[in-house]
């Protein structure tokens, strides 16, 4: 299912972490921010296992997308980026709607490509009640029944105020998120969904901005969770500006994903710059073990064209980066 048809949001509301920029703006520059001082992104103590059934490895990123292109279809988007990348996406990530079954398979998916589903949430009054928990034991049977690992990323940007699953939208109720999310990994687990990797995923940048919202408070605990997620869409940040509180938090824990991504193309080379800049972040930092960019020019609430291939220079940047060894494995 197509994200368009998933967010419910109005025209006017920005992406997640993203506005759209008026050509008349002023073009900043590329911001850079030096790692804090005595942070994971320098500290040598960083996780080297983990993920659960999609397990990490240590010295290599996982790079995928979400791939939604104007005019082609889920699997034919897929097929250009495998010819113009020279191999499939590590990742495949797909959206689905609460109620929506999960797949127990995609036919479009590559044999060595492991599938994402960034499934969302209702309030959370509706899991923690009981209400749900047959829908809950169906999904959890269906993946099961996939066999094949799968990464779950269940209501992710819940520290954004435009999702209906989101603390916001919940009477700023972060601990029932965490209950929520807890009882839904104990039904799965309850109906041998052992294949399913959990990927819990907050938004850099939390809005509204206030302490009780801070991502920190969303985190349902290490045994229910075995990638650290977190997404981002640069403007004028800097990879580091975006990710490296959250590199520093969680980075000796557990595996690190940047599971949506992308940039603004602000004009000249600065798409490009950020993505060999981003390359250049993740090696850096050796806990990070996945990223998925955000492939894609039919979002409805943004103008913005995220795709690889938006500008020849862009899609050189992105191959480059998908062809260092670090990603090709």
């Amino acid at each position: 299912m197509r994200r368009r048809a998933l967010l419910g949001l109005a025209a006017a509301v920005p992406l997640a972490g993203c506005e759209t920029y008026r050509s008349n703006d002023t073009v900043p520059p590329v911001a850079s921010h030096p790692p804090a001082t005595g942070s994971a992104s320098s500290a040598k103590a960083v996780v080297t296992e983990g993920g659960g059934a999609v397990p990490f490895q240590r010295g290599k990123v996982m790079l995928g997308a979400y791939v939604d292109l104007q005019g082609l279809g889920a699997g034919a988007g897929i097929a250009l980026r495998r010819r113009q990348l020279g191999r499939p996406e590590r990742i495949v990530h797909r959206y689905l709607s609460w109620t929506d079954p999960l797949p127990v398979s995609v036919a479009y998916v590559p044999s060595k490509s492991t599938l994402m589903l960034s499934w969302r949430g209702p309030a959370y009054s509706e899991v923690l009640g009981g209400g749900a928990d047959k829908l809950i034991a169906k999904a959890a049977r269906r993946m099961a029944q996939r066999k094949r690992p799968t990464l779950i990323r269940w209501a992710w940007d819940m520290n954004r105020d435009f999702y209906k699953w989101g603390g916001p939208a919940n009477n700023r109720d972060t601990a029932g998120y965490v209950k929520a999310y807890r009882r839904i990994h104990g039904i799965f687990r309850d109906e041998g969904a052992d294949n399913v990797s959990w990927v819990w995923s907050p938004n850099w940048n939390s809005r509204p901005g206030e302490s009780w919202n801070a991502y920190t408070n969303y985190y349902p605990g290490d045994e229910y969770v075995d990638w650290a997620g977190v997404s981002g869409f640069a403007q004028t940040q800097s990879p580091g500006e975006m990710f490296d509180e959250f590199y520093a938090t969680y980075a000796t824990r557990k595996p690190i994903m940047i599971s949506e991504v992308s940039a603004v193309d602000r004009g000249g080379s600065t798409k490009p710059d950020w993505i060999t800049s981003f390359r250049d972040w993740m090696k850096a930092h050796p806990a990070v073990g996945a990223a998925v960019w955000f492939d894609t020019d039919t979002h409805p609430s943004s103008r913005e064209n995220w795709r690889i291939d938006s500008t020849a220079a862009t899609l050189a940047a992105y191959k480059a980066m998908s062809n260092d060894p670090v990603f090709t494995g």
